[in-house]
Order: C-alpha cells, then structure tokens, then sequence
C-alpha cells in the first residue's frame, strides 16, 4: 500500500502541469491521467480527447481512467502524484491503495486559463472561447466541480508561473 497520494485537479488551464512539474524536479512520482486518455485516443485514432474521456467513462465507469493509471504505479513507490483528477469515483480508487490521499485543487479564472490554453499549443486545447466553454462544460459533467470543492488545498494561480512553482515546492517540503 502507498503512503500517499497527491490527486492534483483543476479546470484546463489552471496550472496543473506546473505543479506536477516541480513535484517530478524534487523526484516524486507523477502519473498524468491526461496521458492515459491520449494513449487510447491514439489507439482508436480518435483527436478529441474530450470524446475519448466521455466514450471510456460510458463504457467502462466513471472511475476508469483511475484504475488505468493503477498500472503504472510500482511497488517501490511510496508517494504518488496523479494529475488531472476529475471525480469523485477516481479520487476512491486512489484512497483503496494509499494510506492517505491528498486532493490538491490549482484554480484560476477563465479568463486567465483560456489566454493559457489558447497560447499552449496542445492539439485538444481550443481555438476560439466557445471551444473554451464547451470544454470546461465538459469537464464539470464528469464531476471536476466537486473534486474541487472537496479539496484538502487550494491554490490561487492568477500570477506568474514562477509564483505557483514557489507554492508547489513550498507544498511539498511541508
């Protein structure tokens, strides 16, 4: 059983990936559950990640995406950090495993995460705020808002990068 696992949530754009970077600099393990979800829309040849996520959760429960990340986690590892939780269903999949689990929510307007997403330059992230508003829609109906809500540390990200890197190292020397 783990010792711990850190379930990182937030709306696209907010800083999840910075957050899940620093951890990966002091060499914690990080397992992006985004990651999972462009494996299989590679599998199916399918480019909206938003219909893969949907399709596999219809199909196979709501905790899906969860469970498939329980594969890349090894018996040497003690502490684990998940990125991109959206449920509920995913973060009870984690405490079955773990001795304790943390959920971390990164939270910034929608303003400033779509000025983000637009600048990024990933092939799911939108190109116009319609898509923007499609997508984080999307996102709450497969329950993000109450992850969220339920979290156990929230941090503010409407400054710098460097702002959050200095919260997460801060975070994780606590």
């Amino acid at each position: 059983m783990l010792s711990k696992v850190i379930c990182v949530t937030g709306m696209p754009g907010a800083g999840k990936s910075i957050f899940a970077d620093v951890a990966k600099k002091l060499g914690l393990k990080v397992i992006n559950m985004g990651d999972v979800i462009r494996e299989e829309a590679e599998k199916e040849g399918i480019t909206n990640l938003g219909e893969v996520m949907l399709k596999l959760r219809r199909l196979h429960g709501e905790d899906i995406v969860a469970k498939k990340c329980l594969s890349k986690i090894t018996p040497e590892d003690n502490v684990v950090i998940i990125e991109g939780v959206r449920s509920l269903a995913e973060v009870e999949v984690f405490r079955k495993i773990a001795n304790e689990v943390v959920i971390v929510a990164i939270h910034a307007s929608p303003l400033k995460r779509y000025q983000r997403l637009v600048g990024r330059g990933r092939i799911d992230d939108p190109k116009s705020w319609e898509e923007f508003v499609e997508r984080d829609l999307r996102e709450l109906s497969v329950g993000i808002g109450s992850v969220i809500a339920l979290a156990d540390k929230m941090f503010l990200n409407e400054g710098s990068v460097e702002n959050l890197e200095l919260q997460a190292k801060t975070f994780f020397q606590e």
